[in-house]
């Protein structure tokens, strides 16, 4: 994490960066993440299944089959977890 984060990237890419990881370093790493954009101007692009991890983005962007369905401001865990339990294998809502 501090290797990708050294050079100060404008953007930051990240592919499940809690994955692997427990609830308390899970939580670090989130926490860097968001330090980078409020402090450093950096921007980070996270994809992620976890609605906590989702919970620390300003902004959320629902994918299904490829395709953008939805997207939400300001998330919380447990409005992401409410949207994502409303898509069927399609990525329509019911």
């Amino acid at each position: 994490m501090a290797r990708a984060l050294a050079s100060r990237p404008e953007i930051v890419f990240g592919d499940e960066p809690t994955g692997n990881l427990d609830s308390r370093s899970g939580a670090e790493v989130l926490g860097f993440l968001r330090h980078s954009v409020r402090e450093l101007g950096q921007t980070v692009v996270m994809v992620t299944h976890d609605p906590v991890a989702a919970s620390y983005a300003d902004r959320v962007v629902f994918l299904a089959d490829g395709r953008i369905v939805d997207e939400m401001l300001r998330p919380t865990a447990d409005r992401v977890l409410d949207r994502m339990k409303e898509f069927d294998g399609r990525g329509r809502t019911s």
